[in-house]
């Protein structure tokens, strides 16, 4: 008989986003080792990004328990629609920017609900899952978040039945960037912390997607902490055409601080010096972008050549990352990104496109692309470097010589993962 696991999670599909595709992926594969998903999602989540074309992804023979949420940001819509769906796609304005409503959505989001904003959904989600796991004898529950309520879930029903927890961390808790951005009091902050380490503590085993994550985690628990990243999954064949422009495309969430203003140099500079390169030239923007990074971008006169597209389909991006000639991939410069491992960067790998790509120093992502030969690598000053490298790119577009040499993305596959999670149930 295959083993029964309980996976609670908030997102799931119609939602989109790489968060999503996670553990739909796992949920894929975990039957061919032997493990049968159970999946626990809300019933009427408050989505701040929707993509339909996921559904269909969804395994007709998968078991999916939905419960009702109230949702505070439906709420807070009645203020600030705009605002409130910013928030809470994580687009936060620069302090000095944001306008006293969006302040104080920030202090209520970060000083009321803790560890989130569906603390509320605890409560009810523990009675009703009590009930599911004694009639259905599952021995394993998986937790993962952000939403951190989630494994709130996952704590009661360690101490409450003793089944055996794993909790897996998408993205870290309190160490996380737009963490420092939600004006916590004193108290509140020491809450989080306490909660943090407390589920860290509790579990069984902890999964992690990052390595530098890993490390920070191993000085707040001794429990047993695997890495298991995002991957990518094998689509199907999609026609296309590659585009004619030399075109660099970022696919994904541009976020305020996701700004390096040493890109946009590099591409105003190239312009203005060559004819040739300006003609050519295609900056492809496919998701959802900040205000602040447009602003910054125009303010280097790279408005004529910007192809604004905004959020589409995974299906629809998938097809944009094999068509461009160039792929973008921006962290945040500063400490708290280095473990932050986008899950695009995985589907940017097998593309077959070369990625240029901006972060902070010592990044798990610098290591990934060295190792899998997929990429360039840049720092937030590396002005030099980076204008020499999209200039050969240019002349190899010139000479249809643009192309890259991966080796070793086996072990990235969604199936190859999925191996590994089985092995911890």
């Amino acid at each position: 008989m295959p083993k029964k696991v309980l996976i609670i999670s908030y997102y799931w599909p119609p939602a989109g986003g790489p968060g999503v595709q996670r553990w739909l992926k796992f949920v894929k594969y975990l039957p061919e080792f032997d493990v049968e998903p159970i999946v626990y999602v809300p019933e009427n989540p408050n989505y701040p990004l929707l993509d339909e074309s996921l559904l269909e992804e969804v395994p007709n023979n998968a078991t999916i328990l939905k419960q009702p949420i109230k949702e505070p940001y439906k709420l807070a819509g009645v203020f600030s629609k705009k605002s409130s769906k910013a928030i809470s796609k994580g687009i936060i304005p620069e302090q000095k920017k944001q306008s006293f409503v969006e302040k104080l959505m920030l202090f209520v989001r970060g000083n009321f609900f803790i560890p989130d904003a569906r603390t509320g959904w605890v409560t009810p989600s523990v009675k009703f899952l009590s009930a599911y796991i004694a009639k259905e004898g599952i021995e394993t529950i998986i937790t993962t978040g952000p939403p951190h309520s989630m494994h709130l879930i996952g704590l009661q029903l360690k101490v409450k039945l003793g089944v055996k927890w794993l909790v897996d961390f998408r993205d870290p808790w309190t160490t996380i960037g737009y963490h420092k951005q939600l004006k916590l009091m004193s108290s509140s902050a020491k809450k989080h912390k306490d909660l943090e380490r407390e589920v860290l503590n509790s579990a069984d085993d902890v999964i992690v997607t990052s390595f530098t994550t890993k490390t920070e985690f191993e000085t707040i628990t001794r429990k047993p902490i695997h890495v298991i990243t995002n991957g990518y999954d094998y689509e199907a064949q999609q026609e296309f055409t590659m585009d004619s422009k030399f075109s660099l495309a970022h696919i994904g969430s541009l976020l305020s601080k996701r700004n390096p203003e040493v890109l946009w140099r590099v591409l105003r500079d190239l312009r203005n010096t060559s004819d040739s390169f300006a003609r050519d030239f295609q900056l492809n923007l496919i998701g959802a972008v900040s205000e602040d990074v447009l602003r910054s971008m125009y303010k280097y006169g790279l408005d004529n050549c910007i192809k604004n597209i905004g959020y589409v389909s995974h299906s629809k991006a998938v097809k944009h990352q094999k068509q461009s000639q160039l792929l973008l991939l921006i962290e945040i410069d500063s400490e708290e990104t280095k473990c932050i491992i986008p899950g695009k960067l995985f589907e940017y790998m097998v593309s077959n496109r070369p990625i240029i790509a901006l972060g902070p120093k010592d990044s798990d992502v610098e290591k990934i692309l060295k190792e899998t030969n997929t990429g360039n690598y840049f720092y937030y000053n590396n002005y030099n470097s980076l204008k020499s490298v999209i200039l050969e790119h240019y002349q190899a577009f010139k000479n249809n010589e643009l192309q890259v040499h991966a080796i070793g993305l086996q072990k990235y596959s969604r199936k190859a993962l999925t191996k590994s999670l089985s092995k911890l149930i």
